[in-house]
Order: structure tokens, then sequence, then C-alpha cells
């Protein structure tokens, strides 16, 4: 699940401690209220690139497993920046203004003065920092203290908020949990000696939480049984997606074999199309999960459809990692990228899909009940081969082929691109071949026609204006159609993409390939500053339209795309 820009530190900011607050004694436990003296420590590290999975900070005291574990869950979604599992698919939907507008009015202060610390600080948490002390003379009273079950509660109403006035709605409510909060220490460790280690524990919460990715269990679990048995009472299971396994990228078809020494590997089209997980209950109900586990059911009702063509009876459970790609039935073809992203997103009704699709089938993680990640990818495929069937326009297993020739792996990847793929996707077969969630694995490697040399041209372009980075990205540069900055066009950049696509907001060659559209980058990524050459010798628009138009790729269709909308 994904916040609006800026705004998860300024709702981490609302778990606080009160300098004046009187002590929770801990023998009596109640909700959780952040207090100074009762510095907070929770002893779980959920998520691999979350809050929780960084080096924690030395900190004393009492933990909430000790002396509140009824808030430990809240505590974890709090830190983590969730209010939900992604799966459930509920945004926080404040838009960035609303904040803005909530902060002034609750630190009486001017939006113009917000926005300039904004443009300072780079991220609304540390404006609502910097802004928060002036707020007890402002109230000039002591608003009662906040527990971390309420704020998490408050969060989830303003979630479900919609309809007129919505962002009124937010805003007032966001403005109360500010006047009442104040800032917290929070960190994932713990002074007192620990069974099984620290070290162990968050190696044991790591795991599960790749295979198991849901709080409430895990915090359950861990309250009722402890770390050890963590692995018996949070196993994968359909309906709590995972996130997935990935590549990593190579630039030729020669590093296959130096990275793959000694070991069979299989290569497979990477189709240019949305990762899917596709959960098949006992039930008989179906659910479709994208890369980062966000619920994606209602946008593929047509993939509901098919799934009873595609099995075989005997199967009566599973879950599929796919590629859904738009696919043109009538000529039996893979459609772009492009033509994909048209779909609408949340509850399409199945008599208004305009783009079909096909779903690519490369492994199965799941089947009949049982999970099947620690099982190697020769064994994992035969289960995937043995129990489905193709059904043409509609699923298909990934085209693949076994072979360490270099000269039939360059073939193939010809193939593939002349097929509509980005690429290929090469894996370890029967050794070192296990499923590995959430991991970029060096038993993965994905090899796309941007990174190599012989594939496609680069581009010479001329940066005339550039967009403030915010959060991480303070001190760097963004991009935006209304650039903050505008330079001088005195530089040239190398610049590659994966392809180029017709764009109604990026004007580059306006005109030449379309009557108003211009042409823009898909991934793009900067080669080199040359300065060998001056702004008079960049790419031209002429010639961006015709390395458009020379592409492998058929984007005879995009016009068609654009009006479909």
């Amino acid at each position: 699940m994904s916040d609006p820009p800026h705004s998860k530190n300024a709702f981490a900011l609302l778990m606080g401690y009160r300098p004046n607050a009187k002590k929770k004694q801990p023998q009596s436990p109640s909700p959780k209220t952040l207090t100074e003296e009762d510095t907070l420590n929770i002893e779980a590290a959920p998520d691999e690139d979350g809050p929780l999975a960084k080096k924690p900070k030395t900190v004393k005291n009492q933990t909430v497993i000790a002396t509140t574990p009824g808030d430990l869950i809240s505590f974890v979604y709090l830190l983590a920046s969730k209010i939900y599992p992604a799966r459930d698919g509920i945004e926080l939907g404040i838009r960035e203004a609303t904040i803005i507008k909530s902060l002034s009015e609750a630190y009486g202060k001017s939006d113009a003065g917000i926005e300039e610390k904004l443009h300072n600080l780079g991220d609304l948490g540390l404006v609502a920092k910097v802004s928060r002390s002036s707020q007890s003379t402002l109230f000039g009273f002591k608003p009662v203290p906040l527990t971390v079950a309420e704020v998490l509660d408050a969060f989830r109403v303003i979630a479900k908020i919609s309809g007129k006035d919505s962002q009124t709605q937010k805003k007032e409510m966001i403005k109360s949990l500010l006047v009442a909060a104040t800032l917290a220490q929070a960190a994932a460790y713990s002074e007192t000696p620990s069974d099984p280690p620290i070290e162990e524990a968050g190696k044991v919460i790591k795991q599960v939480y790749s295979v198991h990715p849901k709080y409430d269990t895990i915090v359950s679990a861990l309250l009722g049984d402890g770390v050890l048995k963590l692995p018996e009472k949070c196993g994968f299971v359909p309906s709590v997606p995972i996130r997935p396994m990935l590549a990593k990228p190579i630039n030729g078809v020669s590093e296959i074999l130096r990275k793959f020494q000694n070991r069979d590997f299989t290569c497979e089209y990477k189709y240019d199309g949305e990762r899917a997980q596709i959960h098949y209950l006992e039930d008989g109900s179906v659910e479709i999960y994208s890369r980062n586990a966000e619920r994606n059911t209602g946008k593929f009702p047509d993939v509901i459809q098919s799934v009873q063509r595609f099995k075989k009876p005997s199967v009566s459970s599973f879950v599929l990692d796919c590629e859904v790609v738009a696919f043109d039935r009538r000529n039996s073809k893979i459609l772009s990228f492009q033509k994909l992203s048209h779909r609408e997103r949340k509850d399409v009704p199945i008599d208004k899909i305009t783009v079909s699709i096909c779903i690519f089938a490369f492994d199965i993680l799941y089947l009949n009940g049982e999970q099947l990640l620690q099982e190697q990818l020769n064994v994992r495929r035969k289960h995937l081969y043995n129990s489905f069937v193709e059904v043409p326009g509609e699923f298909k297993c990934a085209t693949s082929v076994t072979s360490n020739d270099l000269k039939a792996i360059q073939s193939f990847l010809d193939t593939a691109i002349v097929d509509g793929c980005e690429g290929l996707i090469v894996k370890t077969l029967s050794t070192e071949a296990t499923y590995e969630p959430a991991k970029r694995s060096n038993n993965w490697l994905k090899l796309k026609k941007d990174y190599m040399d012989n594939i496609g041209d680069s581009l010479d372009l001329v940066p005339i204006g550039a967009y403030h980075g915010r959060g991480k990205r303070t001190g760097g540069y963004g991009d935006a159609t209304n650039p903050d900055v505008w330079f001088e066009p005195t530089e040239v950049w190398e610049v590659k993409a994966a392809d180029l696509s017709i764009s109604p907001v990026y004007l580059a060659a306006a005109g030449a390939v379309d009557v108003v559209k211009g042409i823009s980058l898909r991934f793009p990524r900067l080669v080199r500053v040359r300065e060998d050459k001056k702004a008079e010798e960049a790419t031209t628009s002429d010639q961006v339209a015709d390395m458009y138009r020379a592409q492998k790729i058929d984007h005879g269709n995009n016009q068609d795309e654009e009006d479909d909308n």
C-alpha cells in the first residue's frame, strides 16, 4: 500500500511522548499512552525494506510486549507506515495540500510558511516536527494523550471517508490528531536479554514475513507461542500474497555462462506486462495480487473466468506467479505494456473490457494444499506443466529453452524481442533454484533489450528544467512538466530507455507520429554527460520520431490506445 507523497513521516509523528504525562505502571496494563519516560521498544522486524528492518537505536525501560501486548499490532502497522495489509488495497487517500492545510491550522502557521519549510526540508514529517514547538502556547491546554491504537483507528476511519467534502473531513481529523500528538522514540530493539537472541529472532521474523506478510497473524502468533514457533504458525497459504522473487540485470548473453558456471539453467521470455500472483482457493474463489501484494481481483474479471478453463480437474488449490499481458487474440500477438495500462484499475465489468489479456505462467508456488517454495525450479515447472492446459489467447506457460549454447541463447533472445517481449529471464534449474520471496536473487538474471549495446540507440538530450526532489530525493532533482528550476540549455546528456511511447504529456516530436501528442521515454536512465557535444548537436525531433517508428515492437495501435480512454 502506498500513501500520498510526503505524508508517511507526518503520520509517524502522531506517535509521541508528552513530557508531563503520568507514567503508566507495568503491573496494570492499559492502552499504551506515548510518554517521555515510557520509551517504547518493539521486538519485531517484519519488513526487509520497512522501518523495522533498519538498525535499531539504543533505548531503555519497558517493552510493549511486557506492558501492553494488545497494542503491539497497532505499533507494527504504524512503524511500517501502513494502516491495512497491502492486499486490502485501502489507502489513506490524502492530498498533500490537505496535509499542508492541517499542519498550518494545527500549528498556527500560514500555508505559505508550511510550503516554504517543505521546500527547504523536503518532507512533511520534518515540517511537522519543527512546527509543533509553538503548539502549547497556541492552544493553552493539555490535550488528552493519544494511544497508539487510537491513532491507527483514526487513520482507518480517515481512509474510508469518501464523497463530497471528504478532504475537508480528513483535514479536520488530521488536525485533531496533530494537536494531541507529540514526537516519539521507537525502535526494533530491547535491552533486556532475549531468548532467542535478538539477531536470531529478527532473522526468524523476516523469513516468516517473506512467506506470510500479515502483521495481525504474525503478532498474534508471536505473543501466543513465541518467536521460534512462528514458522509453524505462519506458513505460506493462499489468499495471503507474498512479495515476488526478482531478477538481477545483466548486460549480455556471455555473462550468463560466467554467472552460472557448472549449473543447469533455463531461459524464459521476459514478458512486457503486469506481474500477477493468482490464488485459487479450496472453495473455488480466486484472488489476484500485484507485485506489491495489492489486491487486483476486480481489475481482471476475465482472469477469474479463465481459471476453470486452464486448470485441470485434479487441481483443488494453487498459487501461480505469472505475467498478465495485453494480447491481440485475433492475430495471436502480444501487445505493448502501454495497451495494458489503459484497462480500468478497479471493479471492471467484464462486458466493458476493451483490452484482452493473456496469462503467461512461469512458476507455481502452491499446489493442492502444499507449498512449493523450497522445491527446485525443475520440480516446480513439472508441477506447472502437469496441472494446467494451454487455452489459446488466455493462458500459456512461459516460452522457454534450456541450453548452454551462446548462439542458441542469442537466437532465442532475438526471437523474444521480435515476439514483443522485453528480453529474457535466465534461471537456475536444478540446484540453488528454490523460490526466494521478496529477494532480488543472483539465481535469476534478466537480459533486456535496453541493457544491451547492440539493441536500440541512445538519445542525446538537453536538460532544460527539473523539479525539486522531496523525501529521500531532497537535494536532488525529480521530474515534472512544470519545472521548479529552469536550466540554461548548455549540457548534452546521453540517455537510454526501454522504449519510446506516445504521450499526451511530454511533447517531444509532437505532431510527427500523432496529430497532437508527443513521444516520451519509458524507464530512462542517464548513461553519461556528453561533454564533447554542444546543444545544437542533440537528437532532433525528426530523429526521435524515426527511432519510434523503427522499434521492433509494433506500436501501430498507440494512437487508438490513447483514444480508448
